[in-house]
């Protein structure tokens, strides 16, 4: 085997190792979470769009198919789900505050469900959508890998959703505290529960740098917001007649 025949075979390995994808997505974010904090926070510089550019760039350039990075990858995604349960220490730490508001929050939550997927739905019919995309548009609010399920489930297009899901949280992130200022919202527990309703995990994520009781109350509205979005989006489409 000669020199060029050698390098072939390593980059092979390279390409098919398991340990490519875990590393590479690690070090990438790593790096994405410094670019974050050098730059003070700055939700402009939201370490996990970067991330996703960066590496849809390198898996370009290398070559690597998706289910090749993938298979190293999934450990951080299954990593997710824990992350998710762990919300439960901060929720725990304001439950007696969550008992006085539940009231507002369960009427906010049903509002925003409706309001949401129908919003976006007529929307996107008045601007010429098909009927895949408005039905691939009505989960974006809900957390991705939820999203993504009910899009399946609904007959819509799941790496459409997946997207569009992603998007809706990132921009949430960036904008959500600059329109609470405009708005001169103070409250962090008003604040979070707005935030998790419309921008579920990476908005969650925005809200723990402000506080962790903004970062609590919109971890509890993310997680409700999934959990009524799969219940009640299915008959909200039947009823107008989409599906």
């Amino acid at each position: 085997m000669n020199s060029q025949q050698k390098l072939d075979a390593i980059w092979q390995l390279i390409q098919s190792s398991p340990l490519t994808g875990l590393l590479l997505t690690l070090s990438i974010y790593s790096l994405a979470a410094y670019l974050y904090k050098k730059s003070n926070h700055n939700p402009i510089v939201n370490p996990v769009i970067i991330s996703i550019a960066t590496i849809i760039i390198i898996l370009l350039i290398t070559g690597i198919s998706y289910q090749d990075y993938f298979a190293g990858a999934s450990l951080v995604h299954f990593l997710l789900g824990p992350a998710v349960v762990a919300l439960a220490v901060p929720l725990f730490q304001q439950l007696h505050r969550i008992k006085k508001l539940l009231l507002p929050i369960t009427i906010t939550l049903i509002c925003s469900v409706f309001i949401g997927s129908l919003s976006v739905i007529y929307i996107s019919d008045w601007l010429g959508a098909s009927l895949a995309t408005q039905i691939s548009l009505a989960p974006k609010s809900t957390s991705t890998p939820v999203a993504m399920g009910i899009s399946e489930n609904i007959g819509g297009i799941v790496s459409l959703t997946a997207g569009l899901a992603t998007a809706t949280g990132v921009i949430g992130a960036i904008l959500g505290t600059k329109v609470f200022s405009l708005m001169k919202l103070k409250d962090d527990s008003v604040r979070g529960i707005a935030m998790g309703l419309t921008s579920h995990g990476i908005g969650t994520a925005r809200a723990f740098q402000v506080s962790d009781r903004m970062g609590a109350f919109s971890g509890l509205a993310m997680a409700i917001t999934a959990f009524t979005t799969a219940f009640l989006l299915p008959w909200i489409l039947t009823f107008i007649g989409l599906i």
